[in-house]
């Protein structure tokens, strides 16, 4: 489990949905462009979800657990592009969501499914929040 801290919070992710963040974020961050970075909450967090807006001033800290990369799935990567360079912003979504219609990358992002597994919950007595797959 891998964690990206930003102006004091701190969410724990899979080290592989970690690796696919890490790039498009990069990516806008290097262009100047500030966007939304949202998850869902785990029921222990209140379920919901949550959001941060990223902007290149404030520092951005990227751990992560494994020795090793993650190998890149570049259709999942293409989704979350596309996601980050739209209204609602770079939602954090499972790579099951971007192999549902690989024929298909150029398709308009769906809005924020509320059966996606991927989650987020608030760990114990700080600020901090840890990312699980349901």
């Amino acid at each position: 489990m891998g964690s990206l801290t930003y102006d004091r919070v701190t969410v724990e992710f899979d080290d592989r949905i970690l690796a696919h963040l890490q790039i498009v974020i990069v990516q806008k961050l290097r262009r100047g462009e500030s966007f939304l970075l949202s998850w869902r909450n785990a029921a222990e967090a209140g379920d919901g979800r949550s959001s941060a807006w990223l902007h290149p001033a404030i520092p951005l800290y990227f751990k992560f657990s494994g020795g090793q990369p993650p190998s890149i799935n570049p259709l999942w990567l293409a989704q979350l592009t596309r996601s980050a360079n739209s209204s609602q912003g770079l939602v954090a979504t499972g790579e099951e969501r971007a192999m549902a219609d690989p024929e298909r990358p150029d398709r308009p992002e769906r809005t924020h499914r509320p059966d996606q597994k991927f989650t987020v919950r608030a760990a114990p007595a700080s600020q901090d929040t840890i990312a699980t797959e349901s």
